[in-house]
């Protein structure tokens, strides 16, 4: 009897053993599976902080809020000049490098001229970049048809790109429009 008691004791122990271990393996998945939801709530409180929620107040502005960007056009003896209204909100600016136009082949642009000077700053992503955070600046060029004669309805995309100071670089912007360019 001491043997199988033994025996018996020794298998006893090994049971409790898993028992244990089952017992704690269960305890830890839950342990993470509860830690893993409390992370994603606190992310997903974090990007809600982030933009504007009808149920919490934004930290960033939309970047439509932010920046107004407006187009017009004027017939010129020269061409059609365009100017691009930026409207931009305090604690905001425009990097004045990252301001494009793109227009098919057979059309050409000046030069851009602004409103505003730029100011120089430190960016994180780009380094040292001249930046417009003036409440409005234009941007003006001069477009023209390479043949010298007019072109109606011409495709123009226009491309910008800002940032909020508090720490949000918006994504690259493209406004699309159309132009009528005049006769030189």
């Amino acid at each position: 009897m001491s043997i199988q008691t033994s025996t018996s004791a020794a298998i006893e122990k090994r049971a409790a053993n898993k028992y244990y271990v089952l017992a704690f393996t269960v305890m830890s998945a839950s342990l993470m599976a509860g830690l893993s939801m409390t992370s994603m709530s606190a992310q997903a409180a974090g990007l809600g902080e982030l933009f504007s929620n009808s149920n919490t107040k934004s930290k960033f502005l939309p970047v439509d809020e932010a920046f107004q960007v407006v187009s017009s056009t004027k017939a010129t003896s020269k061409g059609t000049r365009l100017s691009i209204n930026f409207d931009i909100t305090p604690g905001h600016y425009v990097y004045k490098n990252k301001l494009t136009l793109n227009f098919p082949k057979g059309v050409s642009a000046t030069p851009f001229t602004f409103s505003q000077s730029p100011v120089s700053i430190d960016d994180p992503t780009f380094g040292k970049v001249p930046v417009f955070t003036q409440r409005n600046m234009v941007a003006t060029t001069m477009l023209t048809t390479k043949n010298g004669k007019g072109a109606k309805n011409v495709p123009v995309v226009i491309g910008w790109q800002g940032c909020a100071t508090a720490g949000l670089c918006y994504p690259p912007e493209k406004v699309k429009t159309t132009v009528d360019i005049a006769v030189r």
